[in-house]
């Protein structure tokens, strides 16, 4: 397209013709200079001298109102607006009254280059200006009413424009910061959630590889089982996979309570586990939330406690901020997770996913072992039970 927004630069020559014309299209009203040196019946110097100083004033003119939007540099701004002023007064003094209208482009450069805090100031003076000229060139009182009026307002008006367009750069330039912002939200998500999959998935894949190579010589049959399990954790992993790249997947605590029972199995850890819990009124996100957080504390316990024995609870508690659905997971080992700590990744973004559904986590050593504590918002949700 050929066309400039508001506050976008030319990129190529088309745009930058596009914009010239558009500025170029007020020029018209300097057709009474123009008429003038035509006209007006000046010697040969005279006119060439004016010409020249009218192409010199259209060409700064020209280059102020292209600064619009730029970066204030105040002082280049207001030497070439004295220039101007100065040039505009020498031309009305020595050419005569028609050339007061270049007074009216003063002020207009001035609202578009300036800030308001400047404008306020600069476009009164230049009106000031043309006023005081026009009493002393002959015939210059006549043109008082009709280029005051539109020196003022033109100028003034420029300021609002000036604004528009630095307040529409800075839109543009917020909606970049928070598209990235999003895209670095969003690549952090799916590292959380691909190292939550993966890494039970894994382990459990792990500890069956192991079992099956172990059954292998003596019990072909239950060898075969394991196999097929691997398979069965392998396909289940490639899918949840899928659905977090695709940002469907929300985790279930019920589903992952039946993961958990296979996986610390397998691992040769008693588990003790809650019933099928009723989350009728649970907030999906809260859910969510502590069913990640079963499994991060889960595959810890396989992977990090050497433990024997983990242990399970839901429970619902009333707190000063109103219910709170709390999961625990403890478990009689000698290791914690570890490696786990590891920003961005395991209990670290379990941390900031309970944060998001406003709930909290807690994690350290126990008594006999290792505890991971996570809370979320229970909503209106009756009591869930606890752990077995």
């Amino acid at each position: 397209m050929s066309g400039v927004g508001i506050g976008q630069r030319p990129e190529n020559r088309r745009q930058q013709a596009v914009k010239v014309m558009w500025t170029a299209i007020w020029l018209a009203y300097l057709g009474a200079p123009v008429s003038d040196l035509l006209h007006g019946g000046h010697a040969v110097g005279v006119q060439i001298l004016g010409w020249l100083g009218l192409l010199v004033f259209v060409t700064w003119y020209m280059l102020l109102l292209f600064r619009t939007g730029r970066g204030d540099r105040t002082g280049v701004v207001l030497g070439s607006l004295a220039v101007l002023a100065a040039q505009s007064t020498v031309l009305a003094l020595t050419l005569g009254r028609e050339w007061l209208v270049l007074f009216v482009y003063v002020s207009i450069a001035s609202g578009a280059a300036l800030p308001l805090r400047l404008a306020r100031w600069t476009i009164p003076g230049a009106s000031a200006l043309l006023t005081a000229l026009a009493l002393v060139v002959p015939g210059g009182t006549s043109f008082i009413a009709g280029l005051l009026l539109p020196a003022l307002l033109g100028g003034f008006a420029m300021t609002g424009v000036r604004e528009l367009i630095r307040t529409t750069i800075a839109l543009r330039e917020a909606r970049a910061t928070v598209a990235h912002l999003a895209a670095n939200e969003e690549r952090l998500r799916l590292a959380r959630d691909l190292h939550d999959l993966l890494g039970h998935s894994l382990s459990l894949i792990t500890l069956k590889s192991e079992l099956a190579g172990r059954m292998l010589p003596g019990h072909p049959d239950k060898a075969a089982q394991q196999v097929a399990d691997i398979e069965q954790v392998s396909r289940q992993a490639l899918v949840d996979v899928r659905e977090a790249v695709t940002g469907y997947r929300r985790a279930r605590l019920t589903a992952e309570l039946a993961g958990a029972q296979v996986a610390l199995t397998a691992a040769g850890v008693v588990p003790e586990l809650p019933a099928e819990p009723d989350l009728t009124g649970v907030p999906e996100e809260s859910e969510s939330a502590l069913a990640w957080a079963l499994r991060e504390a889960v595959t810890n316990v396989v992977r990090h406690s050497g433990a024997r024995r983990c242990t399970v609870e839901l429970l619902t508690r009333h707190t000063l901020d109103g219910r709170v659905l709390e999961l625990s997971v403890e478990d009689n080992g000698s290791g914690g997770p570890g490696p786990a700590q590891a920003p961005g990744n395991g209990l670290t973004g379990l941390a900031e996913r309970l944060e998001k559904a406003g709930g909290e986590l807690e994690s350290g050593r126990a008594r006999h072992g290792f505890r991971l504590v996570a809370r979320v918002p229970a909503g209106a949700v009756a009591d869930v039970g606890s752990g077995a």
